[in-house]
């Protein structure tokens, strides 16, 4: 991975990239969560299991497709009770509930041991994320890891020295649903690492005996 300038590093990348996220007061509802909708005396018009689609919708008897991804239970609860009470019902007691939270994914890239796209919790870490891809490799360049964050649309990047985040010196930042992380490649540890797989085992010796 070629080092670009523009990336934010050290202290400037935790403004890009923070140390750790506030956890939200409400919880915003995603595509493929799994919602628990009941309605008082109503078990026809109640779902105990109404997943919420790529578009961010559900879909539910008499109230018809109802936004649901952004917005907090009791938003999606005030609506459709809204709907029942003007169409159908005089007064509905809804009640709507996350049952089952979407999974959240981190890929991770570059120089590890097993790239892939791995199911992370909310409170996974950037070495968290690496420990999933069984760790850097030797020839990582490990003042090259960049986090890659979609923020308000815009696609963001930040570079992290994993040396000092191991040390201590550097805080370990959270990683979220979506980022890519990018570990470098060092040329010089793959130079030396493919002269120590090709040169003879004597010659190998003669350079640490000089």
């Amino acid at each position: 991975m070629t080092s670009n300038p523009d990336v934010p590093v050290g202290q400037a990348a935790y403004q890009t990239i923070p140390a750790t996220v506030p956890a939200p007061t409400v919880y915003a509802i995603s595509p493929k969560d799994v919602l628990q909708v009941r309605v008082l005396g109503e078990p026809d018009l109640s779902v105990e299991k109404a997943r919420v689609d790529e578009a961010g919708f559900i879909q539910l008897p008499l109230a018809g497709q109802v936004k649901a991804a952004g917005r907090s239970a009791p938003e999606v609860t005030s609506e459709v009770a809204t709907v029942l009470g003007r169409k159908y019902l005089k007064n509905p007691q809804v009640s709507i509930s996350v049952d089952e939270a979407a999974p959240r994914f981190v890929s991770v890239e570059g120089e590890v041991k097993v790239p892939g796209v791995y199911e992370m919790t909310s409170n996974t870490t950037l070495l968290g994320a690496l420990a999933r891809a069984q760790s850097p490799l030797v020839t990582a360049k490990l003042d090259q890891v960049v986090i890659f964050r979609t923020i308000n649309g815009q696609r963001m990047a930040a570079r992290f020295d994993l040396k000092d985040i191991r040390g201590g010196v550097s805080p370990d930042p959270i990683v979220m649903d979506g980022d890519v992380v990018v570990v470098g490649f060092s040329q010089i540890k793959g130079l030396w690492q493919d002269f120590l797989r090709t040169a003879p085992i004597f010659n190998a010796f003669a350079v640490f005996a000089r």
